[in-house]
C-alpha cells in the first residue's frame, strides 16, 4: 500500500504538479481501504513488473449495489501495453460478481490516459465541476458504469 501511494504522490507532483495534499488524499484512500477490507465485496490489483510495483486499482463498497473504482494509476514504464484495460477490466468483472449494479468514480478532465480507458469500457461521464485541489485549478469528472 505504501508504494500505491508513494508512486501516486512523485508521479502526479512531476507530470500534473500537484501539491502534497494529493498524496495525503491517496494515504487516506489506501488506509480507509485496509481498515474497512471486506474480502465479499472489495478488493486491490497491484501490477508489478520484474519485482516493482507499477499500478495499481481498487475497488470499494459505496452501497449494497454500487461499487467504487479508485486508485487507478499505471508507471510511465507500464503504459502502453494494455494493462490498465486489463487492470479495469478484472474490477469491472469482480464488482459484476460480487452482485453491484452500477459502479462510478471521480477522475480529472485532464486524466486523459485514463478517462479513455474508462470510455472504452463504456463508462459514461455524468458530472463535471471545476474546483481547485492538490494546488491546482482542476475539473472533476464524475463517470458510471451500469454493471
Amino acid at each position: 500500500m505504501g508504494r500505491v501511494v508513494q508512486m501516486h504522490g512523485e508521479l502526479y507532483a512531476r507530470q500534473f504538479g500537484y501539491d502534497w495534499t494529493f498524496e495525503a488524499l491517496v494515504a487516506e484512500v489506501a488506509a480507509g481501504f485496509v481498515r474497512g477490507f471486506d474480502a465479499r465485496c472489495e478488493r486491490c490489483w497491484i501490477a508489478e513488473m520484474d519485482g516493482e510495483v507499477v499500478g495499481s486499482i481498487f475497488l470499494v463498497r459505496k452501497s449494497a449495489a454500487v461499487s467504487k473504482l479508485r486508485l487507478l494509476i499505471l508507471h510511465p514504464k507500464a503504459r502502453g501495453i494494455g494493462l490498465g484495460r486489463r487492470l479495469a477490466r478484472a474490477c469491472i468483472r469482480f464488482a459484476r460478481a460480487a452482485g453491484y449494479r452500477k459502479m462510478v468514480l471521480w477522475t480529472q478532465s485532464h486524466l486523459h490516459a485514463a478517462r479513455a480507458i474508462y470510455k472504452a469500457e463504456n463508462f459514461k461521464l455524468k458530472s463535471r465541476q471545476k474546483h481547485a485541489s492538490f494546488g491546482k485549478k482542476l475539473v472533476a469528472e464524475v463517470w458510471e458504469l451500469k454493471l
